[in-house]
């Protein structure tokens, strides 16, 4: 009998929900201090996950999730950087 694999489960930021790693795109603080996606999942530094769509990442914002989980301001052209990257992965079709 085969034995099936664990599909690792994280919390996104934004609605709190309880998702498969996979399905969610990993934010992280790099140790030089900038904030940007990490769309391997293998980036150094400290990383909080986010569903890949827009209201998920506007509500980590504005309840200051994703600044708590970062352990950092996140200056406001970087918030809005990554919002226009989770934006063009949010519209993508499929």
């Amino acid at each position: 009998m085969a034995k099936t694999r664990r599909i690792p489960q994280r919390i996104c930021v934004g609605c709190r929900e309880m998702k498969n790693k996979r399905e969610l795109i990993r934010i992280v603080r790099t140790p030089e201090g900038t904030v940007e996606m990490d769309l391997t999942g293998k980036k150094a530094g400290r990383g909080t996950y986010i569903c890949p769509r827009v209201e998920c990442f506007d509500e980590a914002v504005k309840g200051k999730r994703l600044q708590k989980a970062l352990e950092q301001n996140i200056p406001a052209e970087v918030l809005e950087m990554v919002k226009g990257q989770v934006k063009a992965i949010d519209n993508q079709p499929g």
